[in-house]
């Protein structure tokens, strides 16, 4: 099935109590794939076309303060326009999740895909100091996984995680497993498991508020300094990355997502010629894996990022190493995707 359909399926299957969405091309297979599998008839899951991006991520907000797991779909443009739902969801600190298959930009652009809107989702979009959970899958078997996976971050940290995907993964079709069916959790469970949720006042509590509002100054302070605390612990507990044919490389590439992918292919073509190259893939996007980027890139004889657009997460990269090692950019732009010898010629031109 496609990516976006194995977002879809995996979130029935997750025990996902809503989705609210908008269509926009190249990820309408989620609201339609959920509308055509109508899961409110099996599970209970509500779906519900929004009339708006703006709209659909306030209903996320509304519900995941109930202690629901909701989420919503978009892309570029459609996830733009929830940037300030998006931050209102950090600053009050309710989990939700976000699912951005990528197109290309900037505007309407195209509906090819692209990996442009890296530090939107990285760097917080919107206002204030808050980070987002973000996920890279890089296939559609991970579209599924991650489904879960972002779910139990969010509610684990209190925090709005993102799947970041492109037209590439959300278009494409692959042998996939999905997970097993789990129920949807009952209010008792929600009451236990979200003793913050805004479910009604118990005779053993006081209401509970989720707020990003506080007029006084020191108290806004003293949330944002434990915002940065929390985002240290996920920072140091939730680094996830994979690396192949690093151990004896001479060179590093670092990709994420479809760009992985088509470097996978590069590596095996170089490597034909001679030249060691190895992958690095960060699957969080942030946190961001910058300790393990330098230990892997230590002492190589140069780095090439291959990124879907201008050069985004090759900043990340650079910081990480810290001037080390040679950090060199390869990509393409407006919805084009590389191709492999593209890749290789790239790392024998900037790096050789």
């Amino acid at each position: 099935m496609k990516g976006n359909e194995a977002i879809a399926r995996a979130a029935i299957r997750c025990g996902v109590d809503g989705f609210f969405g908008y269509p926009i091309t190249p990820q309408s297979e989620i609201i339609e794939t959920l509308a055509l599998d109508k899961p409110w008839e099996t599970t209970g899951m509500v779906v519900l076309q929004a009339e708006s991006e703006v709209a659909a991520i306030n209903m996320v907000h509304g519900a995941a303060g109930a202690g629901k797991r909701a989420f919503t779909s978009s892309s570029s443009p459609g996830v733009a326009l929830m940037q300030e739902g998006i931050s209102y969801m950090a600053g009050s600190e309710i989990p939700g999740v976000i699912v951005n298959v990528q197109r290309g930009g900037p505007g309407l652009g195209t509906i090819q895909p692209s990996q442009s809107d890296y530090k939107q989702a990285t760097k917080g979009g919107g206002n204030g100091d808050y980070n987002v959970i973000v996920l890279a899958p890089a296939s559609v078997q991970e579209m599924a996984d991650f489904v879960d996976l972002a779910f139990n971050l969010a509610f684990k940290y209190r925090n709005p995680a993102m799947i970041l995907s492109d037209g590439v993964i959300g278009q494409m079709m692959e042998k996939v497993v999905l997970p097993p069916y789990k129920p949807r959790r009952t209010e008792e469970e929600i009451r236990k498991e979200c003793p913050w949720a805004t479910m009604g006042r118990t005779c053993d509590r006081q209401p509970n508020i989720l707020t990003s509002l506080e007029l006084k100054p020191e108290a806004m302070e003293k949330h944002n300094i434990d915002l940065q605390e929390k985002y240290r612990q996920i920072e140091e507990n939730e680094v996830r990355y994979e690396t192949t044919d690093c151990d004896d490389a001479d060179y590093i590439i670092v990709a994420f997502g479809s760009a992985a992918r088509i470097a996978q292919k590069a590596i095996e073509m170089a490597r034909e010629e001679g030249i060691k190259v190895g992958l690095f893939r960060p699957i969080t996007l942030w946190p961001f894996p910058k300790k393990e980027i330098k230990a892997q890139t230590k002492g190589k004889k140069g780095v090439l990022v291959v990124e879907i657009n201008a050069g985004q997460m090759v900043d990340d990269v650079r910081l990480a190493i810290n001037g080390e090692e040679d950090v060199e950019h390869f990509g393409r732009l407006g919805g084009i995707v590389p191709e492999p010898d593209e890749i290789v010629e790239a790392l024998k031109k900037k790096l050789m």
